[in-house]
């Protein structure tokens, strides 16, 4: 089968946005090259040193992210002239909160095999406190004290790599206890809601509009043996109030969590916890004025890159 790859240039800032565009529109992958995260990696205390790496990445000099598609080929002008429209969309709506930069696009015809052999290279598995998040086809035996969390070929909507999420993770780690009843709101591929059942949660729920994001966080659940404790919805929120967690997270833009913000309590139990992560710092006192009128109150803040998340609690 033969697909187009479209390549679009953009900045570290703006790369996770254009990123989930496209993951609206293919099932086929979406990867970011970003020659940041490679100087990130180098640079941290724990990371693994590469045998070779160019001189060139190093050096201090603008360079365009990549972020790239891959659209099945007899549907592929349709299809990337709305992911195009999408981007120029998301950026007038950023007003210039974020540099987008040039947003010039490359199209070029690949061959399935070819692509899907290259993309799966890119992904290792990824510590986040006890939780590691595995891709499927590598083999991993965990440490002690560890828990595995599969991800499936697709690994759509939420990975691990990126802040957001690892933020999201290692809160669930802080607050989690066995009992725990979890709601991972825009749950994507289902990555928070089946941590949580990793780490001793007793149910989860996990929620999204996206009807292939649900399709890929049941499989995940399944993949990982706790589809018996999960309950995965095609909706925006719980629509049974009754349903009540001990923590919810809500891992989603700013301008998302802001129009959520009077609906998201009622599921939360008195003494529950809320995670919100996905906020840029010019969308932060936003949210965080969305949440305080609702009868919300921040009681732990965390900034991980150009992103921030908050754990909140019910004023007393």
């Amino acid at each position: 089968m033969k697909y187009i790859e479209l390549t679009v240039h953009t900045t570290t800032e703006a790369s996770e946005i254009l990123s989930d565009i496209m993951w609206n529109y293919t099932d086929y992958g979406v990867t970011i090259c970003d020659r940041n995260d490679i100087i990130a990696l180098q640079t941290s205390k724990d990371s693994t040193y590469w045998d070779y790496m160019d001189e060139e990445l190093t050096e201090d000099k603008p360079s365009d992210v990549l972020v790239k598609c891959y659209i099945a080929e007899n549907i592929a002008k349709e299809t990337i002239a709305s992911i195009l429209q999408d981007i120029r969309n998301a950026k007038d709506l950023s007003g210039g909160a974020l540099p987008f930069g040039t947003l010039e696009d490359t199209k070029r015809e690949v061959d399935g095999d070819d692509w899907i052999d290259v993309w799966k290279k890119h992904f290792r598995p990824i510590h986040l406190g006890k939780i590691v998040v595995v891709p499927e086809w590598i083999a991993y035996a965990p440490q002690e004290g560890e828990h595995t969390v599969l991800l499936d070929s697709n690994m759509a909507f939420g990975t691990g790599e990126h802040e957001t999420t690892s933020m999201c993770v290692e809160w669930v780690q802080q607050f989690i206890t066995p009992d725990s009843v979890c709601i991972d709101v825009g749950c994507g591929s289902g990555i928070l809601g089946i941590s949580a059942l990793k780490l001793g949660a007793a149910k989860a729920y996990l929620t999204d509009i996206d009807p292939i994001a649900v399709e890929s966080a049941l499989h995940n659940c399944q993949l990982n043996g706790v589809a018996d404790r999960a309950i995965v919805a095609h909706s925006n929120l719980l629509e049974n109030a009754d349903i009540q967690g001990d923590i919810m997270m809500a891992n989603i833009t700013g301008e998302v969590l802001k129009l959520l913000a009077p609906s998201i309590p009622k599921n939360l139990k008195k003494e529950g916890v809320l995670i919100l992560s996905g906020i840029i710092e010019s969308r932060l006192a936003m949210v965080k004025e969305a949440y305080e009128q609702v009868g919300m109150q921040i009681v732990e803040e965390r900034q991980k890159g150009e992103w921030f998340s908050l754990v909140l609690k019910r004023k007393e």
